[in-house]
């Protein structure tokens, strides 16, 4: 599981070839003790959860990035690296 970003303690990763359990193209995000699974481009919450503020940067960080997120995904998604994406500055 490559690390795409990383910022204020948030890391932002994508599986390689992780399409079976959610399907859509998503992003896994670690804060912390907390653990959460978000949808790209719309940075809606799948699975688990983050606190407010982070769920928060984390969504304005996405908005950023969409196109590069979706890039990601599908190399990913093709068994691929993803490259690294800028931080939330």
């Amino acid at each position: 599981m490559p690390t795409i970003s990383m910022f204020y303690g948030i890391l932002v990763s994508i599986y390689v070839l992780d399409t079976k359990k959610h399907h859509l193209p998503h992003i896994h995000v670690r804060y912390n003790e907390f653990n959460a699974v978000i949808a790209i481009p719309n940075g809606e919450l799948l699975e688990g959860n983050l606190p407010k503020r982070q769920m928060k940067l984390v969504q304005a960080w996405i908005e950023l990035h969409d196109d590069e997120l979706m890039a990601d995904w599908f190399l990913a998604s093709t068994g691929q690296t993803p490259f690294k994406i800028d931080p939330l500055r």
